[in-house]
């Protein structure tokens, strides 16, 4: 682009923009991850496993003690929640220490989220719970209220396996789908992280909020002791309270007095918790002692017998042999494995970004998929099921001082403790117990109602799609909720595309400045020139609204003026001699576009109304120069763009001006070319 301004010659030359063919783009790509020396080995590896940057550089002085207090700390505080999300997850206790026992120490191998803590996460737990529980009601196991009962052989010829059995085959199955599709197919290698933009802020709050709503459901029958059957897909939460309500005469005193018991104890110590965190060097660990009171009590006082009161039973001590996966179960499970994968993404990268912004430090979120990925991949082996990062742990971590992906291992130790001598003594500890624990660390969701108000304030889409995802989330499904809540976001994005702001635009006092003239006081107006601005991209589905607002806004229609002839309504255009466009808000126009921008020359040209583009990028330019605007690539159409808006309004200022006292040599300084 060039402009002349007052004779002063100034140039402005494109570069054409360098482009590799698909064909060169594969080679170079294939040359970069096939390279075998030794330095480019080292480069793939220190990549995939982060382990090995930082431990070399690891300074015990400064980072050790910090990293033991939390990793301990975090470890405490995973005990009582592995168990109760094992029962959220529609599986035996001893699967969700198991889970965060190998999490801990393939995400702090992998991962470059420095306080990030991954493993059972309560929106995962009960989407994998879903998953289960209807694969059980498949395979004719039913609904029994104690995981570990037996129900023989319901597989229909196959292989003796009980109830406990087949639910955790699904879960390790349904893990192995998770982890591939994170590694491998949806994120890791194709290096497809960016889709998570796609899941808003409002999106997973509304998602996150209604999942808790779901899960205070599910755990409603442990507070109560009720025997009630788990209800999934649509309407399962209504059908949930419509049962509770039903059998609430058959409700368990003793689960419901230790259930309130343990609320009324948690929850005000947590609250202090939160309340005093920097003046303690440690938040209390409130529920690991009710956890273990309350089983002492139970055991003491033989509440499983005398009382009736639902206890998790045997926890096996030790590792199961590996296994594998049920190739059987993948076809089924393909659907149910891509939102987890999805949310289970979003959540670690989200937390992993907050915390890194916060301390100081990069993390590639590409890396992070790879690393969650092998934390649902290679436990699934080990009886584990699907995991995420865990807002909860994450902020107590970062909170007691953790330095490094270190802290991690420490609270893979603490669970190692559990899972080799410490397991059996919770034998006696009800399960109403272990639904407090779940519901208690729901706060942070349910807080996220509140929110709701300031939201509305700032944007009512953004607030809308809160509410439909929340409303969807818990009425429906979790899985519809969260594809109705993409799409419902993805449609408020179209339409902010489609009726975007338009606005005339004055001049800045003593500047060259041009702002929107119904936003700012004082703006002074061009005579016999409009400026126009669109803010946003012109494409097909805005291209009749681009026409409509441009006429409403400068009050020139060349349409009607071509219907009722220019002496009918001589105020129409003659006053007007110049329409300027400023496409600085354009990234882009398509093809139907770029036809509204020629149609538009030719209508106001008809009626004596110049138009000139202002401010377009280079892509912009291009696609202009492509199409055939300004003499290029076919006819003649309109004048080449302007830099700025300035140029484009000196310019119609000194063409109206040659045109009122005539031709003259050197009248016309402004010249611009492609």
């Amino acid at each position: 682009l060039r402009v002349c301004p007052q004779g002063r010659s100034s140039s402005l030359e494109e570069q054409e923009p360098a482009e590799l063919s698909p064909r060169e783009l594969m080679v170079q790509g294939a040359r970069g991850v096939c390279s075998c020396s030794r330095p480019a080995l080292g480069r793939a590896l220190r990549r995939l496993f982060p382990v090995l940057e930082w431990l070399p550089r690891y300074d015990p002085r400064a980072q050790l003690l910090g990293d033991v207090v939390s990793g301990l700390l975090v470890g405490i505080v995973a005990i009582p929640q592995s168990i109760s999300y094992s029962i959220l997850a529609n599986q035996d206790p001893i699967y969700g220490i198991y889970t965060n026992f190998f999490c801990s120490i393939i995400y702090a191998a992998t991962a470059t989220s420095r306080h990030a803590c991954v493993g059972s996460f309560g929106v995962l737990c009960l989407m994998v719970g879903q998953s289960v529980s209807r694969h059980l009601q498949m395979a004719g196991y039913g609904d029994s209220a104690a995981l570990g009962a037996n129900s023989s052989s319901a597989r229909n010829g196959t292989e003796a396996c009980d109830r406990s059995c087949y639910a955790i085959t699904v879960a390790l199955s349904l893990s192995f789908l998770v982890g591939l599709y994170q590694v491998r197919i949806l994120l890791g290698v194709f290096q497809l992280g960016f889709v998570a933009v796609y899941l808003s802020e409002p999106l997973l709050g509304g998602f996150v909020t209604g999942s808790s709503l779901t899960i205070i459901t599910s755990q409603m029958k442990h507070l109560l002791g009720l025997k009630i059957p788990r209800h999934e897909g649509v309407g399962s939460f209504i059908l949930t309270w419509l049962d509770l309500f039903r059998h609430i005469g058959h409700t368990n005193i003793c689960d419901l007095l230790t259930s309130l018991v343990a609320l009324a104890v948690i929850v005000p110590v947590k609250e202090l918790n939160e309340r005093y965190k920097e003046r303690m060097k440690a938040p209390f660990p409130i529920e690991l002692l009710v956890v273990i009171v309350a089983t002492a009590i139970s055991h003491c006082f033989d509440f499983e017998r005398r009382y009736a009161a639902a206890v998790c039973g045997d926890i096996p001590t030790g590792f199961r042999r590996p296994t594998l996966p049920d190739a059987s179960l993948f076809p089924s499970l393909a659907v149910d494995a891509v939102p987890i994968a999805v949310i289970g993404f979003a959540m670690t990268v989200s937390l992993a970004e907050i915390f890194g912004k916060k301390h100081g430090y990069a993390v590639r979120a590409n890396q992070e998929m790879i690393a969650i990925g092998l934390c649902n991949l290679l436990p699934s082996f080990f009886y584990c099921f699907a995991s995420s990062a865990a807002l909860s742990k994450t902020l107590l971590k970062e909170s007691t001082g953790s330095q490094t992906q270190l802290s991690g291992l420490v609270t893979s130790l603490v669970l190692l403790l559990v899972l080799l001598w410490i397991s059996p003594l919770f034998y006696s500890l009800q399960t109403s117990i272990l639904g407090v624990v779940t519901i208690v660390n729901l706060r942070g969701g349910l807080r996220k109602l509140r929110d709701a108000p300031r939201l509305w304030r700032l944007s009512k889409l953004d607030a809308a799609v809160w509410w439909v995802t929340l409303l969807c989330s818990t009425l429906l499904s979790t899985e519809l909720g969260l594809l109705l809540g993409v799409c419902f976001a993805l449609l408020c994005l179209v339409l902010r595309t489609q009726r975007p702001r338009a606005a005339l635009l004055g001049r800045v006092s003593g500047s060259e400045l041009y702002e929107d003239q119904a936003a700012y006081k004082g703006l002074g107006s061009i005579a016999n020139v409009k400026i126009f601005r669109f803010e946003s991209s012109l494409h097909y589905a805005n291209k009749d609204y681009f026409r409509t607002v441009l006429s409403q806004r400068t009050g020139v229609d060349p349409a009607l003026h071509s219907r009722e002839g220019s002496q009918a309504h001589p105020d129409t255009t003659s006053n007007v001699h110049t329409l300027i466009l400023d496409c600085g808000a354009m990234q882009f126009i398509d093809t139907a576009g770029l036809s509204v921008l020629k149609d538009t020359l030719s209508d106001y040209g008809k009626v004596g109304v110049r138009v000139l583009l202002a401010n377009c990028n280079p892509l912009v330019r291009r696609r202009l120069r492509e199409g055939g605007w300004a003499g290029q690539g076919g006819s003649a159409e309109g004048p080449p763009p302007f830099h700025c808006i300035h140029d484009a309004v000196r310019f119609a200022q000194q063409s109206a001006d040659k045109q009122e006292a005539g031709p003259a040599p050197g009248d016309l300084n402004f010249q611009a070319c492609l």
